[in-house]
């Protein structure tokens, strides 16, 4: 597996980076599907780009954006009291539709690679988490949200999605409470193409190693029903 920054032209002429991750050279060498990773409110950290390098180990071609680029380029912070807020101001400032241009982009940069075959998925986090549902309405071919916070305030978005969602919530998120996720399912409930998945265990930010409320088992659990899925709907399993 190697990895890079590179930068990827914007929709208003200019240029912005991405953390590209790419896996192991195979003996096939085969192309393989594409996963767009979309960070946290803490930019495209150390946490964010161990993620993309987790799915270029799985086999995919993934590119994670600096969304905050407009604000200040490669944003990278930690968890602690003074990054976070800092973090928090960023996410206050961040234009949700120009970050869902500069996400439309990443995915079209991803499919004019040579290296991809197959489709591209997004795949999100927290704020991320938010993102890939709104690019499930804009050209993904399907997306993965982990504890977006946000999506229940943007359900008039439902019936406008086409492709495949996968959710995980935690079910101590005090974040996202109960009422909210029963009316993201509600919201979803006639689509089978959508599977939502809640975790009994896990708090806000279950997957991110580097925070207290890390939690192994749902974080394992929710990668595995994340690959199948992407498995599943991106044309073709990952060499």
């Amino acid at each position: 597996m190697s990895s890079r920054w590179i930068d990827i032209p914007s929709s208003d002429g200019k240029t912005f980076a991405a953390y590209l991750a790419l896996p192991p050279t195979t003996p096939r060498n085969e192309p393989a599907p594409g996963i767009v990773v979309l960070q946290e409110v803490w930019g495209v950290n150390a946490h964010i780009r161990s993620v993309a390098d987790q799915y270029a180990s799985d086999g995919y071609v993934v590119l994670a954006p600096d969304l905050f680029w407009r604000m200040q380029p490669k944003v990278d912070l930690g968890y602690g009291e003074a990054d976070t807020k800092q973090a928090f101001a960023y996410r206050k400032g961040i234009d949700l539709d120009l970050a869902d241009r500069d996400i439309a982009a990443t995915v079209g940069a991803l499919k004019a690679m040579e290296a991809v075959a197959g489709g591209v998925g997004v795949v999100g986090y927290c704020m991320g988490g938010m993102l890939a549902y709104r690019a499930a309405a804009h050209g993904s071919d399907c997306s993965v949200c982990y504890y977006g916070g946000g999506i229940a305030q943007q359900l008039e978005l439902a019936t406008s999605i086409p492709v495949p969602m996968a959710l995980h919530f935690g079910e101590k998120d005090s974040h996202i409470g109960k009422d909210q996720v029963d009316a993201v399912k509600a919201a979803l409930a006639d689509r089978a193409e959508v599977r939502i998945d809640t975790y009994p265990a896990a708090d806000h930010g279950f997957n991110c190693w580097a925070r207290p409320s890390y939690h192994q088992r749902s974080a394992a659990l929710a990668h595995g029903r994340s690959l199948a899925f992407l498995a599943t709907h991106l044309g073709r399993s990952a060499v």
